[in-house]
């Protein structure tokens, strides 16, 4: 198995922080360099990258089975909120509403509105979240996004089932 093939599970998400760090840098490049303004849902995807990369990070610190299957779990937990809300944009390009209105921008709607109101907003997604600005093999961010997270929520599970079966 290929997670065996890259040794010690500390080692794997050091390597998955990694990855994180490396698709943020990539977004932020995309924002700033190519000029392609984040939606809401994109934002949510980096905040989730963001916690993804610390979780694996910080579990990677740490030598004891137990703290190394927790961090592994939450990891299947963020990556999972991550894929899904990456599917869900994917989901809105694939088949756009009859009525798309585009609202306000992450940060604006933070500015505007109370927090209790904001955050069901980012959810909702705009008219920017349909739009597909850039693609790669034919998949757009938000497809790559789902593929990144689904890898990363695989390779926490397999740590998971790793780590177990280990005595």
């Amino acid at each position: 198995m290929l997670l065996n093939l890259l040794g010690a599970p500390r080692r794997v998400l050091a390597l998955v922080a990694l990855a994180c760090v490396a698709l943020l840098a990539f977004g932020l490049y995309l924002q700033h360099v190519a000029g392609l303004e984040p939606c809401p849902m994109c934002i949510v995807q980096r905040y989730a990258l963001v916690l993804i990369a610390l979780v694996s990070g910080v579990t990677a610190m740490t030598n004891k089975k137990s703290a190394l299957i927790a961090g592994s779990g939450l990891l299947v937990l963020l990556s999972g909120f991550g894929g899904f809300v990456a599917a869900r944009q994917s989901w809105l390009q694939w088949y756009p509403p009859e009525f798309a209105s585009c609202g306000r921008d992450f940060y604006g709607m933070i500015e505007t509105f109370p927090l209790q109101r904001a955050i069901p907003m980012i959810f909702k997604g705009s008219g920017d979240c349909i739009k597909v600005d850039w693609t790669f093999l034919g998949g757009s961010i938000a497809n790559w996004s789902f593929v990144c997270f689904v890898v990363i929520g695989l390779i926490a599970l397999s740590q998971i089932v790793l780590l177990t079966q280990k005595r």
